[in-house]
């Protein structure tokens, strides 16, 4: 005799079956924080809508980042998990209590996206994060290299009709080369180029945290010239990355509408973050980055995120996508869930 679907055996064993409803951070469908699948469309009421970049046809040295979307979203099953099993957290960093019943997530899958057509794919990744953040609900980007922020940055401008954006770049590199003889003018190092270059954005709105390693010859000039808030290795570790991050974030509030926050995960440190396409030595610890997104997420002008550069192949212990999903489920929790 049929029992209808109201009634069903799995229905009946759901409901007298104490901790079925938990399902565990390696169980289930892989979205951001477990997050029910929403139409691209439909985002609006939630506080946060994420949507995945699986592109690196932009980079300049080592693929894979085409893999951190998967990634990303599969590690943070793990605060999902934890925040379902034990009804909400003790962030024993901060020593807040959480409630992740206060945070709205959606995640509405990848952006089509055309592994030979940069153009082409810029187009998809704007638009896709205009259309969500026209419904008044905040875009977080997983790429992705790092090429996919600008056409992301544009979109957010567009979709939330916004004069003028600011932007807080945490990065081992400056991404300020406007032209490559080797790359042309649209690839991973050019992104930030782009984003000042643009109507809604100039280098005086521009926050670059963590910078080390080797820029083009004049650098420090052209900082100089261009206005651009200048936040190196060595300024952190001499200020602090707290002051360092509340100043950066100032900076490029400082006259603008709103600020996107850009997280390139070659920030941090290889000892930390082997994961990605161009790690460079001397970076963020995993804490250091940490503080960054906890800074940030309680700065209200902070209304838009992207994660870029997780290049899970290279590290297969999974430390880096790890990482990844920490730090952003970090600048949420304090956006909108303490």
């Amino acid at each position: 005799m049929s029992r209808g679907p109201d009634r069903s055996r799995a229905a009946e064993f759901r409901n007298r079956t104490t901790g079925a409803d938990v399902e565990l951070a390696y169980a289930g469908i892989d979205t951001f924080l477990k997050a029910d699948l929403a139409e691209i469309d439909d985002v609006g009421g939630a506080d946060a809508a994420v949507l995945g970049a699986p592109y690196d046809g932009a980079v300049s040295n080592r693929p894979g980042a085409r893999y951190g979307p998967d990634a990303v979203r599969e590690a943070s099953a793990w605060w999902a998990y934890l925040s379902g099993y034990k009804g909400g957290l003790t962030n024993m960093r901060t020593g807040e209590q959480v409630d992740y019943g206060d945070l709205s997530v959606v995640d509405t899958g990848d952006v089509p996206v055309f592994p030979m057509d940069c153009e082409t794919t810029a187009d998809s990744i704007a638009a896709h994060v205009a259309t969500i953040a026209a419904q008044g609900t905040m875009p977080v980007l997983i790429g992705g290299d790092h090429y996919c922020t600008f056409p992301a940055v544009r979109g957010f401008a567009e979709g939330a009709d916004l004069d003028s954006v600011g932007l807080v770049q945490i990065d081992a590199h400056t991404d300020t080369v406007a032209e490559s003889a080797v790359f042309g003018e649209h690839f991973h190092g050019s992104s930030t180029h782009h984003i000042a270059d643009s109507e809604f954005a100039d280098y005086a709105n521009v926050s670059q945290v963590g910078i080390r390693g080797y820029e083009s010859p004049a650098f420090f000039e052209f900082a100089d010239e261009t206005g651009l808030n200048l936040f190196t290795m060595n300024e952190v570790n001499e200020r602090g990355i707290g002051p360092v991050t509340e100043a950066a974030v100032e900076a490029a509030a400082d006259g603008t509408d709103a600020v996107y926050v850009t997280f390139d995960i070659d920030s941090v440190d290889p000892s930390d973050a082997p994961g990605t396409g161009t790690p460079e030595p001397g970076g963020l610890s995993a804490d250091q980055a940490l503080t960054v997104m906890e800074t940030l997420g309680a700065h209200d002008s902070v209304a838009a995120a992207d994660l870029m550069e997780v290049a899970p192949d290279h590290d297969p212990a999974g430390n880096t996508s790890r990482l990844a999903a920490n730090l952003l489920v970090a600048l949420l929790e304090r956006k909108f869930a303490v």
